[in-house]
């Protein structure tokens, strides 16, 4: 362990908690094989106490991700006997199992939110850790907003834990406070103060409400830390987490000072970051660290100069070595399928089964037949559109647009219902993309607003395809408040959509209908969740709370 830092990915658990963020058990499914090819050392799959269907989706990836060769398979759990016990029935299929519980140590949170005192905290604290030390041989345990906590307080509430069979330390810095050099303080402090912390693994947790959580992270390492917690993109909570692909490429570089490196694949690390933006809707910003469109591009004279003498002059690292290749693809409409395969293998694709390469491969021939030129950057997005897993509650058939200078735009829509009958209408709007929102939400007769619409070019040029991402919220059926997150309902009830066509118009009404399919299916999809959660052996008899995420205060649905 002395040079290696672990890397614990919280993308499905503390990632999938941003709203609209909210992935189905298949969309899980694919980003954890995702993550065990980066070759993370543990995925938290997700939280089985917050319901049956977080349950079923844990349990499902342990089965599946979690062999003997594979990362740790780690489950979130509030400190009561309850939530530990579904934590461990949902990790059982995997060869590698962890128990991640967690309490607040600073007192704000043990005055307002738990309505306790310390020592009864600490009591939970160290009692919740023996429990689940008595299932499982690895549990991470985090005193939670342990920036703003008394450090004496917290040291205690850690000592107490290892005694108990702690065998990592989480030190979160949840709310996004602190500062690099307060940070590591911190972390170095545990090891003086907090008897047997050398036995045990250190680890950072990071939030980024300042800007800081990836400089806080490798200021963690720094003071001793060996895990870091991080996101694919940093999504997760408010601003978000450390970025996966940030804390992992930063490390390198700064090896001589840290004395530390994560044994993870970087060479795949574009792919994943492409497959949350395209299941989350989320895009990247262009000048993101690492993966954003602008971090390998140069318009400056000087610097253009300097890159074609030798690329080293202004760039610290190669894009190949994050899985971005740039050479632009040299097949065409012409192209047979064995060359096509050879060249998805060669950008590191597999295929389960012969119909999805079969799938994949006629849309490239029809991207053939609409662009003259086709890269690497148009492959990845067909396949990103081609793995997409939102159900069809409704299918699009039909959208034509009349619009103009002096003309009021028109849409006309057609749709097929869940029961195979067309329904065909057509609406007005500011705008085309405005009419054609307006004709679908009068035949689906389920009112949202639309919280957010972009879109973007996937390559240059006028023929280039279009990436539209919308997100929406449903209107009239409002959620608790944003604070509860625990239960069937998890904060605003936002749903995303995306989709990538040469047709900009086309691709914002499959967009909007890919959201509104999302939103359709999602009682469905979530009847169906508990319905596997109760065979596989979710207990029933336990109720489901609406609860506030780090308190006592519940509510029984």
């Amino acid at each position: 362990m002395e040079d290696h830092v672990r890397i614990f990915d919280t993308t499905l658990r503390d990632g999938e908690q941003a709203p609209g963020c909210t992935m189905t058990l298949e969309e899980k499914l694919e980003v954890a094989r995702q993550l065990a090819r980066l070759k993370v050392d543990i995925i938290e799959a997700g939280f089985p106490a917050a319901s049956p269907g977080d349950w079923a989706a844990v349990h499902q990836i342990a089965g599946e991700i979690g062999t003997p060769d594979g990362p740790v398979i780690a489950a979130l759990a509030r400190a009561n006997r309850e939530d530990i016990d579904k934590a461990w029935t949902a990790i059982q299929p995997a060869a590698k199992k962890r128990i991640h519980t967690f309490i607040s140590s600073s007192d704000i949170h043990i005055e307002h939110q738990f309505r306790s005192n310390r020592e009864e905290i600490l009591n939970r604290a160290r009692e919740s850790v023996r429990y689940a030390r008595s299932l499982c041989d690895d549990v991470e345990f985090s005193p939670m907003d342990a920036t703003r906590s008394e450090p004496e307080y917290m040291y205690r509430m850690l000592a107490a834990v290892v005694e108990a069979g702690a065998t990592t330390l989480n030190i979160p810095d949840t709310v996004g406070y602190t500062t690099p050099e307060e940070y590591a303080a911190l972390i170095a402090g545990i090891y003086t103060h907090v008897p047997g912390a050398e036995q045990v693994t250190i680890s950072t947790h990071c939030h980024d409400d300042l800007g800081m959580a990836v400089a806080n992270s490798l200021a963690g390492v720094r003071a001793g830390a060996r895990q870091i917690e991080c996101t694919i993109n940093g999504i997760g909570e408010r601003a978000g987490n450390a970025s996966l692909e940030e804390v992992t490429r930063a490390v390198k570089p700064a090896r001589h000072f840290l004395n530390r490196d994560p044994q993870i694949n970087t060479r795949d690390l574009a792919r994943p970051t492409r497959l949350i933006t395209t299941k989350t809707a989320m895009p990247v910003p262009p000048n993101k660290a690492i993966v954003g469109a602008n971090a390998f591009a140069h318009e400056s004279g000087i610097h253009q100069d300097g890159i074609l003498k030798n690329r080293m002059t202004y760039e610290i690292m190669d894009a190949t070595t994050i899985g971005l290749d740039g050479n632009e693809l040299v097949l065409g409409k012409h192209s047979g399928r064995n060359a096509f395969r050879t060249k998805l293998a060669a950008m590191g694709y597999e295929f389960d089964s012969e119909e999805e390469f079969q799938n994949i491969f006629r849309r490239f021939k029809d991207l053939c037949d609409k662009k003259k030129v086709i890269d690497d950057r148009d492959i990845e997005v067909l396949i990103a559109g081609e793995a997409q897993h939102t159900p069809e509650v409704y299918r699009l058939d039909h959208v034509q647009v009349t619009c103009g200078t002096g003309v009021t735009p028109v849409a006309t829509v057609r749709l097929t219902d869940p029961d195979g009958n067309e329904h065909t209408t057509a609406a007005h709007g500011t705008g085309p993309v405005d009419a054609i929102y307006k004709a679908i939400d009068r035949i689906v007769e389920r009112p949202t607003e639309l919280l957010e619409f972009s879109i973007k070019a996937v390559t240059e040029g006028i023929d280039a395809v279009a990436e539209v991402s919308v997100r929406i919220k449903e209107v009239g059926s409002e959620a608790p408040p944003a604070e509860f997150r625990i239960g069937r309902h998890r904060g605003p009830q936002i749903y995303s959509g995306h989709s990538i066509n040469t047709d900009t118009i086309v691709a914002a009404a499959e967009a909007y209908m890919s959201a509104l399919n999302r939103m359709l299916a999602a009682r469905q999809e979530r009847l169906s969740a508990e319905a596997a959660a109760y065979a596989a052996g979710y207990d029933r008899n336990t109720p489901t709370y609406a609860v506030d995420l780090f308190g006592q205060n519940a509510v029984e649905e």
